[in-house]
Protein backbone atom coordinates (compact mmCIF):
# COMPACT_ATOMS: atom_id res chain seq x y z
CA UNK A 1 0.00 0.00 0.00
CA UNK A 2 1.65 3.51 -0.85
CA UNK A 3 1.14 5.94 1.80
CA UNK A 4 -0.27 9.24 0.75
CA UNK A 5 0.75 12.85 2.66
CA UNK A 6 -2.78 15.22 2.47
CA UNK A 7 -1.35 19.05 3.10
CA UNK A 8 -3.31 22.14 2.62
CA UNK A 9 -1.33 25.55 2.11
CA UNK A 10 -0.67 26.53 5.81
CA UNK A 11 1.40 23.71 7.40
CA UNK A 12 1.46 23.35 11.05
CA UNK A 13 5.01 22.71 11.46
CA UNK A 14 6.35 25.85 9.39
CA UNK A 15 4.19 28.55 10.10
CA UNK A 16 1.56 30.00 12.35
CA UNK A 17 0.16 32.41 9.71
CA UNK A 18 1.42 35.06 7.08
CA UNK A 19 -1.01 37.28 5.56
CA UNK A 20 -0.65 39.80 3.06
CA UNK A 21 -3.37 43.06 2.50
CA UNK A 22 -4.18 42.20 -0.90
CA UNK A 23 -5.73 38.58 -0.03
CA UNK A 24 -9.48 39.00 0.00
CA UNK A 25 -9.90 36.93 2.89
CA UNK A 26 -7.65 38.55 4.83
CA UNK A 27 -7.92 39.26 8.79
CA UNK A 28 -7.09 42.62 8.63
CA UNK A 29 -8.39 45.70 6.47
CA UNK A 30 -6.09 48.97 6.61
CA UNK A 31 -6.98 51.90 5.18
CA UNK A 32 -5.17 55.49 4.80
CA UNK A 33 -6.62 59.24 5.65
CA UNK A 34 -4.95 62.85 4.77
CA UNK A 35 -5.98 65.03 7.49
CA UNK A 36 -6.36 68.64 7.22
CA UNK A 37 -2.78 69.26 7.82
CA UNK A 38 -1.77 66.88 5.35
CA UNK A 39 -0.57 64.35 7.52
CA UNK A 40 -1.78 60.96 6.73
CA UNK A 41 -2.94 58.57 9.20
CA UNK A 42 -2.67 54.63 8.42
CA UNK A 43 -5.35 52.79 10.03
CA UNK A 44 -6.47 49.11 10.69
CA UNK A 45 -9.41 46.87 11.57
CA UNK A 46 -9.45 42.83 12.23
CA UNK A 47 -11.39 39.97 13.07
CA UNK A 48 -9.40 39.19 15.90
CA UNK A 49 -7.94 40.97 19.21
CA UNK A 50 -4.37 39.27 18.97
CA UNK A 51 -1.02 41.03 18.81
CA UNK A 52 -0.06 41.22 14.83
CA UNK A 53 3.88 42.61 13.92
CA UNK A 54 2.84 44.36 10.62
CA UNK A 55 5.56 45.03 8.44
CA UNK A 56 5.02 48.36 6.41
CA UNK A 57 7.02 48.94 2.91
CA UNK A 58 6.28 52.14 1.10
CA UNK A 59 7.05 51.58 -2.48
CA UNK A 60 6.99 55.71 -3.20
CA UNK A 61 7.22 57.92 -0.10
CA UNK A 62 7.69 61.52 -0.44
CA UNK A 63 8.01 64.68 1.39
CA UNK A 64 7.27 62.78 4.83
CA UNK A 65 9.35 61.56 7.51
CA UNK A 66 10.31 58.39 8.36
CA UNK A 67 12.07 55.07 6.56
CA UNK A 68 10.53 53.32 3.56
CA UNK A 69 10.50 49.90 5.71
CA UNK A 70 8.92 50.25 9.02
CA UNK A 71 7.62 47.48 11.63
CA UNK A 72 4.41 48.31 13.79
CA UNK A 73 2.58 45.78 16.77
CA UNK A 74 -1.12 45.89 16.62
CA UNK A 75 -3.54 44.24 19.13
CA UNK A 76 -7.45 44.67 19.07
CA UNK A 77 -10.15 45.04 17.02
CA UNK A 78 -8.74 48.16 15.52
CA UNK A 79 -6.59 51.12 16.00
CA UNK A 80 -3.89 53.43 14.22
CA UNK A 81 -0.89 51.54 12.45
CA UNK A 82 1.17 54.50 11.94
CA UNK A 83 1.17 58.54 10.99
CA UNK A 84 2.92 59.99 8.44
CA UNK A 85 3.89 64.21 8.92
CA UNK A 86 4.84 66.23 5.77
CA UNK A 87 8.19 67.09 5.67
CA UNK A 88 7.56 70.46 4.14
CA UNK A 89 3.33 71.53 5.25
CA UNK A 90 3.08 73.38 2.70
CA UNK A 91 3.09 70.38 0.22
CA UNK A 92 0.88 66.45 0.50
CA UNK A 93 2.31 63.26 1.05
CA UNK A 94 3.26 60.76 -1.83
CA UNK A 95 2.68 57.51 -0.73
CA UNK A 96 2.05 53.91 -1.74
CA UNK A 97 2.53 51.03 0.10
CA UNK A 98 2.07 47.09 0.70
CA UNK A 99 1.45 45.39 4.46
CA UNK A 100 2.30 42.08 5.65
CA UNK A 101 1.01 40.43 8.60
CA UNK A 102 2.47 38.10 11.07
CA UNK A 103 0.67 36.76 13.71
CA UNK A 104 2.81 37.33 17.56
CA UNK A 105 4.73 39.96 18.91
CA UNK A 106 7.73 40.20 18.19
CA UNK A 107 11.13 38.63 20.31
CA UNK A 108 8.40 39.00 23.74
CA UNK A 109 9.49 38.34 27.10
CA UNK A 110 8.66 35.32 28.55
CA UNK A 111 9.30 32.84 31.38
CA UNK A 112 10.82 29.80 30.39
CA UNK A 113 10.31 28.00 33.33
CA UNK A 114 6.60 29.10 33.73
CA UNK A 115 4.48 25.86 35.29
CA UNK A 116 1.75 24.79 32.59
CA UNK A 117 -0.96 22.70 33.63
CA UNK A 118 -1.92 19.50 31.44
CA UNK A 119 -4.94 20.08 28.66
CA UNK A 120 -7.14 17.79 30.31
CA UNK A 121 -9.79 17.51 33.21
CA UNK A 122 -7.74 16.68 36.58
CA UNK A 123 -7.95 13.07 37.41
CA UNK A 124 -7.61 12.38 33.42
CA UNK A 125 -4.15 9.79 32.46
CA UNK A 126 -2.16 10.97 29.33
CA UNK A 127 0.51 9.29 27.28
CA UNK A 128 2.86 11.01 26.07
CA UNK A 129 4.44 11.44 22.87
CA UNK A 130 6.66 14.19 20.60
CA UNK A 131 5.41 15.33 17.04
CA UNK A 132 8.19 14.79 14.74
CA UNK A 133 8.79 17.94 12.23
CA UNK A 134 6.69 17.76 9.29
CA UNK A 135 9.31 19.62 6.92
CA UNK A 136 12.37 17.16 8.08
CA UNK A 137 10.23 14.18 7.87
CA UNK A 138 8.59 14.68 4.33
CA UNK A 139 10.38 17.18 2.66
CA UNK A 140 13.91 17.18 3.53
CA UNK A 141 14.08 19.91 5.88
CA UNK A 142 16.18 20.82 8.78
CA UNK A 143 14.58 20.23 12.17
CA UNK A 144 14.82 23.80 14.14
CA UNK A 145 16.89 22.92 17.55
CA UNK A 146 14.19 24.33 19.47
CA UNK A 147 11.43 22.40 17.95
CA UNK A 148 8.67 20.30 20.77
CA UNK A 149 5.53 19.57 20.11
CA UNK A 150 3.45 16.88 22.11
CA UNK A 151 1.06 15.12 21.46
CA UNK A 152 -1.21 13.70 24.46
CA UNK A 153 -3.02 10.52 23.99
CA UNK A 154 -6.11 9.37 25.93
CA UNK A 155 -7.69 6.14 25.84
CA UNK A 156 -11.58 8.15 25.60
CA UNK A 157 -12.40 11.06 23.92
CA UNK A 158 -12.16 13.67 26.33
CA UNK A 159 -12.39 16.96 26.89
CA UNK A 160 -9.25 19.53 26.06
CA UNK A 161 -8.65 22.17 28.36
CA UNK A 162 -6.60 25.25 28.52
CA UNK A 163 -3.06 24.94 29.89
CA UNK A 164 -3.05 28.78 31.19
CA UNK A 165 -4.90 31.87 30.91
CA UNK A 166 -5.37 33.47 27.80
CA UNK A 167 -7.15 35.05 24.97
CA UNK A 168 -8.77 32.65 22.10
CA UNK A 169 -7.35 34.66 18.97
CA UNK A 170 -8.38 31.89 16.56
CA UNK A 171 -10.27 28.81 15.86
CA UNK A 172 -10.57 26.74 12.59
CA UNK A 173 -13.54 24.52 12.86
CA UNK A 174 -14.15 23.35 9.31
CA UNK A 175 -12.78 19.29 9.11
CA UNK A 176 -14.68 16.27 9.63
CA UNK A 177 -12.75 13.94 11.38
CA UNK A 178 -10.60 12.22 9.38
CA UNK A 179 -9.81 8.58 9.68
CA UNK A 180 -8.01 6.70 7.54
CA UNK A 181 -5.03 3.89 7.41
CA UNK A 182 -3.33 5.28 4.61
CA UNK A 183 -2.92 9.32 5.73
CA UNK A 184 0.78 9.73 7.13
CA UNK A 185 0.33 13.28 7.61
CA UNK A 186 -2.97 15.82 7.16
CA UNK A 187 -2.95 19.26 8.16
CA UNK A 188 -6.85 19.36 8.16
CA UNK A 189 -7.60 19.83 11.39
CA UNK A 190 -9.51 21.59 13.87
CA UNK A 191 -7.59 24.21 15.88
CA UNK A 192 -7.55 26.87 18.65
CA UNK A 193 -4.74 29.77 19.34
CA UNK A 194 -4.81 31.10 22.65
CA UNK A 195 -2.17 34.17 23.09
CA UNK A 196 -1.18 34.57 26.73
CA UNK A 197 -0.36 37.86 28.42
CA UNK A 198 3.72 37.69 28.18
CA UNK A 199 3.13 37.06 24.09
CA UNK A 200 3.69 33.35 23.93
CA UNK A 201 0.81 31.81 21.71
CA UNK A 202 -0.49 28.18 22.22
CA UNK A 203 -1.65 26.09 19.40
CA UNK A 204 -4.07 23.26 19.91
CA UNK A 205 -4.97 21.02 17.26
CA UNK A 206 -7.03 17.86 16.55
CA UNK A 207 -10.78 18.69 17.73
CA UNK A 208 -13.78 17.07 16.89
CA UNK A 209 -15.68 19.37 14.29
CA UNK A 210 -18.36 21.19 16.36
CA UNK A 211 -17.15 20.26 19.76
CA UNK A 212 -15.42 23.80 20.78
CA UNK A 213 -16.56 25.50 23.83
CA UNK A 214 -15.04 28.79 23.37
CA UNK A 215 -15.11 31.66 20.58
CA UNK A 216 -12.55 34.13 19.18
CA UNK A 217 -12.13 36.94 21.58
CA UNK A 218 -12.93 34.87 25.41
CA UNK A 219 -10.52 34.42 27.98
CA UNK A 220 -9.98 31.22 29.05
CA UNK A 221 -8.14 30.35 32.35
CA UNK A 222 -6.21 27.34 33.27
CA UNK A 223 -8.85 23.90 32.96
CA UNK A 224 -10.95 25.90 30.87
CA UNK A 225 -12.90 23.55 28.62
CA UNK A 226 -12.10 24.10 25.11
CA UNK A 227 -13.83 21.11 22.93
CA UNK A 228 -13.24 17.51 22.30
CA UNK A 229 -10.26 15.35 20.94
CA UNK A 230 -10.43 13.54 18.36
CA UNK A 231 -8.26 10.34 16.22
CA UNK A 232 -7.27 10.26 12.58
CA UNK A 233 -6.44 6.52 12.57
CA UNK A 234 -8.69 4.23 13.78
CA UNK A 235 -5.77 2.65 15.19
CA UNK A 236 -5.02 5.55 17.69
CA UNK A 237 -5.80 6.34 20.73
CA UNK A 238 -8.03 9.68 20.78
CA UNK A 239 -5.33 12.79 21.29
CA UNK A 240 -4.84 16.84 21.20
CA UNK A 241 -1.57 18.47 20.07
CA UNK A 242 0.19 21.11 21.60
CA UNK A 243 2.52 23.41 20.54
CA UNK A 244 4.09 26.57 22.17
CA UNK A 245 5.54 29.40 20.45
CA UNK A 246 6.54 32.85 19.82
CA UNK A 247 7.56 34.90 17.13
CA UNK A 248 11.45 35.26 16.34
CA UNK A 249 12.07 36.42 13.41
CA UNK A 250 10.27 38.95 10.42
CA UNK A 251 12.54 37.96 7.65
CA UNK A 252 10.30 36.36 4.97
CA UNK A 253 11.76 35.18 1.87
CA UNK A 254 8.57 33.66 -0.14
CA UNK A 255 11.08 32.52 -2.46
CA UNK A 256 11.85 29.71 0.25
CA UNK A 257 9.91 26.00 -0.39
CA UNK A 258 9.25 23.54 2.28
CA UNK A 259 12.23 22.21 1.34
CA UNK A 260 14.18 24.65 3.09
CA UNK A 261 11.80 27.20 4.53
CA UNK A 262 12.94 28.42 8.51
CA UNK A 263 10.08 29.06 10.81
CA UNK A 264 9.46 32.19 12.28
CA UNK A 265 8.85 31.15 15.26
CA UNK A 266 10.66 30.02 18.42
CA UNK A 267 9.35 26.89 20.00
CA UNK A 268 8.98 26.33 23.72
CA UNK A 269 9.82 23.36 25.73
CA UNK A 270 7.25 23.83 28.90
CA UNK A 271 7.10 22.44 32.17
CA UNK A 272 4.07 21.29 33.45
CA UNK A 273 2.41 20.41 37.28
CA UNK A 274 1.16 17.10 37.40
CA UNK A 275 -0.09 14.79 39.81
CA UNK A 276 3.08 12.93 39.97
CA UNK A 277 5.13 16.04 39.88
CA UNK A 278 4.79 19.64 40.05
CA UNK A 279 7.35 21.12 38.09
CA UNK A 280 8.31 18.55 35.29
CA UNK A 281 9.37 18.28 31.32
CA UNK A 282 7.48 15.35 29.67
CA UNK A 283 8.96 12.70 28.33
CA UNK A 284 8.03 10.43 25.86
CA UNK A 285 6.00 7.54 25.86
CA UNK A 286 4.98 7.96 29.95
CA UNK A 287 2.02 8.36 31.32
CA UNK A 288 0.89 11.40 33.50
CA UNK A 289 -1.97 12.61 35.56
CA UNK A 290 -3.44 15.68 34.94
CA UNK A 291 -3.96 18.04 37.93
CA UNK A 292 -5.01 21.88 38.49
CA UNK A 293 -3.09 23.07 41.72
CA UNK A 294 -4.90 25.91 43.28
CA UNK A 295 -1.14 27.73 42.88
CA UNK A 296 -1.08 27.51 39.53
CA UNK A 297 -4.45 29.42 39.10
CA UNK A 298 -3.31 32.21 41.32
CA UNK A 299 -0.73 32.96 39.22
CA UNK A 300 -2.11 35.02 36.40
CA UNK A 301 -5.55 35.15 37.77
CA UNK A 302 -7.06 38.63 39.23
CA UNK A 303 -8.74 38.72 42.90
CA UNK A 304 -11.87 39.43 40.65
CA UNK A 305 -11.51 36.22 38.42
CA UNK A 306 -10.01 34.01 41.48
CA UNK A 307 -13.32 34.55 43.27
CA UNK A 308 -15.12 34.16 40.67
CA UNK A 309 -13.90 30.83 39.74
CA UNK A 310 -14.40 29.95 43.51
CA UNK A 311 -10.67 30.25 44.60
CA UNK A 312 -9.79 31.40 47.70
Amino acid sequence: MITRIKLTALIFSLSLGILEVSAQDSPIKVSSKVNTDRSVDISFEKQDPGTYTVLVNFGDLTNAEGSNEQDVTIKGYSGNLLTLKPQNAERGIGYSYTTTYIRGKFEPKYDANFIYVLPYKSGTKIRIAEAEFVGAKYFGNTTPADWKVYNFYSKLQDTVTAVRKGIVVDIKDSYETEIANDVAYSSRTNSVIIEHADGTLATYKGFKKGSFMVEVGQTVFPGSTLGLNTKTNPKSDFHISLMLSYLKSKEIDRTRTLQNSKSLYGFITPRFSTLEDPNVILEARKTYTASLPVEVQKKELTKKELKKQGIK
